[in-house]
Formats: C-alpha cells, sequence, structure tokens
C-alpha cells in the first residue's frame, strides 16, 4: 500500500504542478458611468502539497481607490502629482457584492487594508490537487488613463488591463504583489472565456481569440478566448484604431503610431521584425500579437521617445521598424516565458535588448546614435557623433553606474530606483548577454537563448533555468556572470599597472580593480588600431600576462568598449610612446573618449548687479557622465566692474557600494566677485564632505557632513570702513533630508568658528500634503553665540528676513542693497521672515517659526513669528504674515506681506517696495526639479 501511495504520487505530482486555473468573465459596460459589471467564475486548482484554507485574489483595478494604495504611494516617490490631486471619479474602484462557492456565501476582505488583494476564506480547506469554482459578483469603475495609460481616454475610448479579477500566484506559497504601475502583473498562466457586453458602436481589439460576435439592437456581444494567458488586454475604442497584418504565421494587431510611412514598407518592416524573432526563436505560439501604443510607451527606446515629431534625422522607416520591433519582442517574451515579473525580469531584458542590438547590427549596421545629425558641421566634431546607435545602452547603465545609484539585475522591479527601472537595468542586462557573447567569441549565447525559448516556452520556468543552459553550452567558465554581473552591482574596472620588455615578449601587470571574477580583454595597438587581442581571467587582485611583443606601441584594456567598465580612462599604458594616451582639447561638454586626456572649454555667462553680465571661458574636464576627479577654472570678464572676475574648483570622490557612507569627496573651491560697486571680494575653501543615504535607494533619505574651512577678502569701502575686511570661518554643517511628494522632513545643525566669534544654529523643515489636499509647511529655526567679540556690527549676526551671508554661498543678486529690486530677493535662511522689521539682526541669539497653508492651489497664506534679543537689550517679539504665490516650491515664489508689527502693511504707498521675491536662474537648480523624479 505504501508503495502505492508513492506511486500515486508520483504520478499526480506533475499533473497538479502543471494544473491550470480557468477563469470565465461575463461583462456588461456602462459607458455613461465608465463602469463594467462583471459575473466571473474562477476554477481554482490547488497545486501545492498543502491544504489551503484561504485563495488570495489579485483585485489591481481597485489599487485606484485610495490615496494610501501602494500605487498611490509610488506615485509619490515618483513625484507624479496627478493621482494626489484627481477627482474621485476620476480614480478606478472595485465594488464586490458577492463571493460564493456552490451558491454558499464566502467571507472575504482585505488583508492589512491592502487595496487590491483579496483573502477568501474556504468553508472547508482544499486538499492538493483538487480545485474549487468561485462565483464572484462586483463593478468595476474604470480610471482615466492619465494615471497609467490604461483607463478611458478623453475620447471615451477603454484601454482595459488589469480590469477583472485573478487569482494570486501559488508558487511554494503565495506570491502577493500590489500593482504599482511598474508592468506585468504576477499570475500563473490560466485559460479565460470573456463575454462582453457593449454599445454597438464600440470596437473590440485584443490578443485573445475572437470567438463570434453577437448583434441586437443596441448592443453586442463579444466572445473572447485564450489558454495559456497571464494578461489579456482589451481595447474599446468608438472608431477602429488598429490594423491587423498578417506577419508570417502570425496576426499582428497593432495602433503603434508609423509616422505616415507608406503601407507596403510597413508591412513589409512588421513581416521582418517576426521573421528576425521565429529565426532567433521560434514560432510564437499564440495566433494574435497585440501591440499597442501604450505598450511601447512603457518601455520606449528613450532617445528616439524624446525627439519632436518634426526632427527625424533617421531613415524613413527606422524609428517606427524599431519601435515595433522592440515591443513585439516584448509581448514575445512575456506572453511565453512565465518567468517572475518582480524578481527575474532581467532574463527578458537580457533577450530583448540584445535581441535589439543584433537586429540593429543586421539591418543597420552603420546607424549613428544620432543618426543624420551626426554628419552636420559643428555636430560632427563632437565624440557623441562617433558613437554607433547600440552605445546607447552601456551609456545609459554606465550613467547609474557612475553615480553609484546602480542596482544588481536581481532586486525586486518594485525596489528599483525609476531610472534603473526603466532603463538602466535592461540595458545593464542587454549588455551582459553580449559582454558574454564575446568573452565566449562563438554562437553558444544565441544557440542558448534559443533552447531556453524552445525548452521552456508556456511551462515552469525560473531564471536559474536560464543560467543552466548557457552554463550547459559554454565552452568557458561563466560562473562569474551569475554570480557577480547578474547577482551583484559590482563593478568592472581593470587598469595596467605597467610593462615590462622581455625579449620578444611583453610582461603586462593588470590590476583588477574591484572584487570579483570577470574577465577583460587585453590588446596590443600600433597607430591606434588593434594587432592583438587576448582575455584574461581570474584577476583576483594582479595579474601578469606575458603576451608577443610584435609592433605593439600601446596597450589598451577593453579597446573596442564592449564591456561595460566603469573607468575605461585608466586603460593604456605606452610601450613605445611617451604618453599612454594623447590629449585632446574640445569645445564644449562631450562624451567621454576614453582613447584621450581630454580637456573641455566652452562660454560661461553669469551675473549679479554690480560684475553686470560676465563673460568667459570656461576650462574643465567633466564630460557628460560622472567622473571621479573633477576640476573647473572659469575667468569671466565683467562688463558693468569692468575687471577680471571668476571661480574655480577641483574635487576628487571615493564611492563605497553598499554602504551607508556611500561617497567622500574633498577638495578646494574659490571665487572672485564684486559684492559691492567696485569693490570685491576672494573666497577660497578647502573642503571635506562625509556623504551617507539610506540602504533602500528608493528612499530620499540622506545625511551629510560638511567640514570646511573659509577664507574671505574683501575690499575696503572708503565710504563706510568695514571693521573686519578679511576673515577666516571654521564650519561644520550637520544635514538631514528625507523629502517626498508627500512628507517633507529635513533638519541641520550648524556650527562656525572664528577669532571673533563662535556660533552654532538648528534648522528644521517640516511639509506635509494631506488626503483632502490641504498642504502645511512648518519651519523652526533656533541659533545662538557662544561667544560675540564682533557686536559693533551686525555682519556677523543673525538675519531676520535677509542674511548677510558672509560665507558667500547664496545666490544673490545685489547682495549689499539696501532699496530698489535686488533687495526684495529673498533666500528663506536663518528668521526667515518676508517683512523687514526691526531689530532685523540678532548678536545673542534668535528663535523663528515659519508656516504656511495653502489657500488655493499654489496660493498660501504664511504667517511668521519669532523672538530676536541682543546684548544688553530684552528680547522683542516679532511677527508677520501674508500671501505666499508658489510657481515653483523654493525656485519660483512671491510673496505680499498683509499684517505684521508694522500693522497693515498692505495699505502703504511704498508696498510695490515690501513685496519679496525668490527666483532660482541657476539651470543645475532648475534640472533638478525633473531629475528628482528619476533618481
Amino acid at each position: 500500500m505504501k508503495y502505492l501511495q508513492f506511486f500515486l504520487l508520483f504520478f499526480f505530482l506533475p499533473v497538479w504542478a502543471s494544473a491550470q486555473n480557468s477563469l470565465e468573465v461575463n461583462a456588461q459596460l456602462i459607458d455613461s458611468l465608465h463602469t463594467l459589471k462583471i459575473e466571473q467564475k474562477i476554477t481554482f486548482v490547488n497545486t501545492e502539497q498543502r491544504e489551503l484554507v484561504s485563495i488570495y485574489l489579485n483585485d489591481w483595478n481597485n489599487a485606484f481607490s485610495s490615496k494610501t494604495s501602494p500605487l498611490a504611494k509610488r506615485f509619490a516617490e515618483d513625484y507624479a502629482r496627478r493621482f494626489h490631486f484627481a477627482k474621485i471619479e476620476e480614480r478606478g474602484y472595485t465594488n464586490i457584492h458577492k463571493i460564493s462557492s456552490n451558491n454558499e456565501k464566502l467571507v472575504w476582505d482585505r488583508p492589512g487594508d491592502v487595496a487590491d488583494l483579496l483573502r477568501v476564506v474556504l468553508e472547508k480547506p482544499l486538499a492538493p490537487g483538487d480545485s474549487i469554482t468561485l462565483d464572484l459578483s462586483y463593478e468595476v469603475k474604470i480610471p482615466d488613463d492619465k494615471f497609467t495609460r490604461y483607463g478611458v481616454d478623453d475620447e471615451g475610448n477603454y484601454k482595459l488591463r488589469y480590469w477583472y479579477i485573478v487569482p494570486a500566484p501559488l508558487d511554494n506559497g503565495w506570491k502577493l504583489y500590489s500593482h504599482k504601475n511598474i508592468g506585468s502583473q504576477f499570475v500563473k498562466p490560466y485559460s479565460i472565456k470573456i463575454n462582453l457586453d457593449l454599445p454597438t458602436e464600440f470596437y473590440a481589439a485584443s490578443a485573445l481569440d475572437l470567438n463570434r460576435t453577437v448583434t441586437r439592437k443596441g448592443f453586442k456581444t463579444i466572445h473572447f478566448s485564450g489558454e495559456n494567458r497571464v494578461e489579456s488586454k482589451i481595447y474599446l475604442t468608438k472608431s477602429f484604431i488598429f490594423e491587423s497584418i498578417s506577419a508570417n504565421s502570425n496576426q499582428v494587431i497593432t495602433n503603434i503610431k508609423d509616422e505616415d510611412i507608406q503601407k507596403e514598407m510597413k508591412y513589409k518592416l512588421l513581416d521582418r521584425a517576426v521573421g528576425f524573432l521565429h529565426e532567433r526563436l521560434g514560432s510564437y505560439p499564440n495566433k494574435n500579437i497585440f501591440v499597442t501604443q501604450e505598450d511601447y510607451l512603457e518601455s520606449p527606446i528613450y532617445g528616439l521617445n524624446q525627439l519632436p515629431g518634426f526632427l527625424r534625422p533617421f531613415p524613413d522607416g527606422f524609428q517606427y521598424d524599431l519601435k515595433l520591433f522592440k515591443t513585439i519582442t516584448s509581448n514575445y517574451l512575456e506572453n511565453t516565458l512565465f518567468l517572475n515579473p518582480r524578481t527575474e525580469k532581467w532574463v527578458n531584458d537580457a533577450i530583448l535588448v540584445s535581441l535589439l542590438i543584433d537586429y540593429v547590427d543586421t539591418y543597420y549596421p552603420n546607424m549613428k546614435l544620432i543618426g543624420n545629425l551626426s554628419d552636420i558641421i559643428g555636430i560632427r566634431w563632437f565624440h557623441l557623433a562617433d558613437l554607433e546607435f547600440n552605445d546607447q545602452y552601456q551609456f545609459l547603465y554606465m550613467n547609474v553606474a557612475r553615480m553609484n545609484i546602480d542596482q544588481s539585475l536581481v532586486t525586486s522591479q518594485d525596489s528599483l530606483v525609476k531610472f534603473n527601472k526603466n532603463i538602466a537595468n535592461a540595458y545593464k542586462a542587454g549588455v551582459g548577454i553580449k559582454y558574454l557573447e564575446e568573452f565566449l567569441g562563438d554562437e553558444t549565447v544565441q544557440t542558448s537563448i534559443e533552447e531556453f525559448y524552445k525548452n521552456y516556452s508556456h511551462k515552469p520556468v525560473t531564471d536559474k533555468d536560464f543560467i543552466n543552459v548557457l552554463e550547459k553550452n559554454s565552452k568557458k567558465d561563466i560562473s562569474w556572470f551569475y554570480k557577480d554581473y547578474v547577482g551583484t552591482n559590482k563593478k568592472i574596472d581593470f587598469r595596467i599597472d605597467g610593462v615590462k620588455k622581455d625579449g620578444d615578449s611583453l610582461k603586462v601587470f593588470i590590476k583588477n580593480l574591484r572584487n570579483n571574477d570577470m574577465p577583460i580583454s587585453l590588446y596590443g595597438l600600433k597607430d591606434g588600431e588593434p594587432i592583438y587581442k587576448t582575455w584574461v581571467e581570474k584577476v583576483k587582485d594582479t595579474k601578469t600576462v606575458i603576451i608577443p611583443r610584435k609592433d605593439i606601441q600601446r596597450l589598451a584594456l577593453n579597446y573596442e568598449g564592449n564591456i561595460p567598465e566603469f573607468n575605461q580612462r585608466n586603460n593604456y599604458e605606452g610601450v613605445t610612446k611617451l604618453l599612454d594616451k594623447p590629449i585632446q582639447f574640445r569645445l564644449f561638454q562631450d562624451v567621454e573618449d576614453p582613447r584621450y586626456s581630454q580637456i573641455f572649454f566652452m562660454p560661461e555667462f553669469d551675473y549679479n548687479l554690480y560684475d553686470g553680465i560676465s563673460i568667459g571661458p570656461k576650462l574643465y574636464n567633466k564630460t557628460i557622465l560622472n567622473r571621479t576627479f573633477n576640476y573647473s577654472i572659469s575667468p569671466k570678464y565683467g562688463f558693468t566692474s569692468e575687471t577680471l572676475v571668476g571661480s574655480a574648483s577641483f574635487y576628487n570622490s571615493h564611492q563605497f557600494e553598499n554602504k551607508d557612507l556611500f561617497l567622500i569627496y574633498y577638495g578646494i573651491g574659490g571665487s572672485r566677485f564684486s559684492y559691492g560697486y567696485n569693490l570685491f571680494y576672494e573666497k577660497f575653501s578647502p573642503f571635506l564632505v562625509f556623504a551617507f543615504r539610506n540602504s533602500y535607494l528608493r528612499s530620499n533619505e540622506n545625511q551629510r557632513l560638511v567640514i570646511r574651512n573659509v577664507n574671505v577678502n574683501r575690499d575696503q569701502n572708503p565710504e563706510a570702513p568695514l571693521l573686519q575686511p578679511d576673515y577666516n570661518i571654521l564650519n561644520v554643517n550637520y544635514r538631514y533630508s528625507n523629502p517626498n511628494f508627500l512628507k517633507h522632513l529635513s533638519a541641520s545643525f550648524d556650527y562656525q568658528l572664528s577669532d571673533k566669534f563662535s556660533k552654532v544654529s538648528v534648522t528644521a523643515e517640516y511639509r506635509k500634503l494631506f488626503t483632502n489636499n490641504r498642504q502645511v509647511n512648518l519651519r523652526f529655526f533656533g541659533g545662538t553665540f557662544l561667544y560675540n567679540d564682533a557686536i559693533s556690527n551686525d555682519y556677523f549676526s543673525f538675519a531676520l528676513d535677509r542674511p548677510t551671508d558672509y560665507l558667500f554661498d547664496y545666490k544673490y543678486y545685489g547682495r549689499s542693497q539696501g532699496s530698489g529690486l535686488f533687495s526684495q530677493q529673498i533666500i528663506v535662511a536663518e528668521g526667515g521672515f518676508k517683512s523687514q522689521l526691526q531689530p532685523e539682526y540678532a548678536n545673542e541669539w534668535l528663535t523663528t517659526v515659519n508656516a504656511s497653508t495653502n489657500i488655493w492651489k499654489w496660493i498660501y497664506a504664511y504667517g511668521d513669528v519669532g523672538v530676536v534679543k541682543n546684548k544688553g537689550v530684552n528680547g522683542k517679539l516679532l511677527y508677520d504674515s501674508g500671501i505666499r504665490v508658489s510657481l515653483v516650491q523654493d525656485y519660483f515664489e512671491v510673496f505680499f506681506p498683509v499684517y505684521s508689527n508694522l500693522g497693515w502693511e498692505i495699505g502703504e504707498p511704498d508696498y510695490d517696495q515690501r513685496i519679496r521675491f525668490i527666483v532660482a536662474l541657476d539651470l543645475n537648480t532648475l534640472v533638478s526639479l525633473f531629475t528628482r523624479r528619476w533618481y
């Protein structure tokens, strides 16, 4: 009997493992309410070897129902404002009427108040291998498409995705994931039947098989079905916006924008794209390939995506061809390889990007990254114009690697920084496959991908299966690929530590600057061309390689740039040449060219009231990507001051991977500008900075400790002699910051020491946006002198409304002005008051609180209150209030005083001179408004 039980378990286990859930959805569209009424059956099979007492279901449409759902929090993390400020009727929800089985009503809840998850409690446990049919009655309110591109659009069309309830995946336990608008839903493949009632004016399009359409007065019922499905997008449109085109043995249904290319070319390109996939992967098992504009926009080719419509630097059909190929390939893989899209997406990414690279190499072998723009005089002088189209993948991955925010390919998609999730990780995966292909030097990778797709299409699969196929077919040891390249964010960085001539040979000393086992290619160059190449493996620290001397003039690592190496600038060593690399001067910032020691120069402009417009050359070494050592020398001529002004800085940085202390940098900076008419200051400051961050990179939490010594020399003013024109201040500043769209918290501690005074101050800021759209902003400042021997004037005193900025840190356009427009510029620092009250300065201590709240959209009411204490005088309580117009918070704001210690300011005849403003003209400051969404 025991052996019979074992036999039955062995026989039925594969059946359980392959058993498929089935869904039947009967839905009716109520167009006037943007609602679907749904009656649904779910036949669920227990594929585990244990009893189940409850079943979990994904109800992702209900993710739109709350401003506190995981989806809403994701939008807030990405500074996406639309969802939070949307009207209730623009957001979706699911209203469940009943869940039952065998006409018996079942108890259900949303565990942990997770909006898009359902838990159904079973009346009796479900045994392994058994199935149960759940009957659901509910309605879904379709959200506006402005949040995720899916939903109802402005023209009344419906782009339905995640619109019906599906079982959560059961695979050695429940895999429960919320909707976070980061890609595909993780479900086990199921069979599905959909019967959809809708008004006759609607057309329906889907990847499902269309069985029949039954029309009756005013309505029609469309019957769809499919096997082995993981997603069933359906578009309901009031005009037929899709084309159905035969390509090989499949039917491609698409509405991707075609740039008005001729139909014949479109069909040819489509047939070629599908044919390429058939050849490289194998046939697509489903009849229809459903490819939409929204699919493409989820993962566009970013260089192409950003170009305006009137600018087409590429040949006719090229952009359409690549958009189509990438989107078809993505659908091809996602609907046949049932990997976990949260933790194993890198496999699909690796295959997709490598195929895209091969497709361009095959059909557009000479295509440049910027297309025909590379032929234009002026542009063609840049190294950017030399880059091949396929160079973009390594370049964009290296962007985050140089910023030290790259993440391993196995990091869950919902833990990735947005730039990594949308761009860098997929590109790293694809570049890694090409790196592996280059290392193996044969067709092993290509045949392994084909074998993997053939063996695991529509079957249970994990990323380990993909690695196993690669390792099985490889003739070299490639254990490093998963262990180091895929499984970690370790960088690749080698350098040549030296070379010795030994008869007819060269002894080359190669150092691995990182702790990994990744291989590196070594080249011998003559007249800038490779005449020798070999691969060097297992470089733990330093390895000596003996190669033939031949006519080698220089040695280079990774000369062709096929390896995504962190720093290729240290890869060269002269053999018969004096310099390891020639020096190159370039006009304007450019893409890094590791073959040269590059120096850039460009004209730079600046402005303040006293120097006027200042113009001069900027000499620097920073390329588009970050680098370790940076210098910038920027002398300028001030047309108003008629003299030389400018700035210079030199600094070096050290990055630490996966550490709280992720960056240390140190250097020297200096500047010379006017602080008044015909009055100049010179500032010289060595500095040391320690930067800390949260190990969870999507968190904005960071800390920074800055230690610097600020030396200032100022010209004497003949009309009002300075008591201390020159001074030297040690400044230690610690800052904690955790900004977010919904909640912002920051605090800083500042200590200053000079021969005349010592002071400490604390600043804290808090902003909160509530679910009712009410925003509250609070700021506290408290500062005191430990000692102060400079009370004869207020130059070093705490300021109530306009700091003197004796450290010359702030961008004042007229820092010495006591009246006029430039005196009305405000930088919210120290006291943070907006009205100009007396006493204006505190030489003993100052404490203030600033607050504001919104009245309507970007219009706020503000109020400030504080106590100013000067030596020998009682502290004075001051206050002000008014209206704040915040067009771009902290960057462009105007303050209109209303009431303060001065009384009703709004009625005063000089009221226009009391208005204060914030204006940030610095380009880097404005750029940060956009980059914060990506990093």
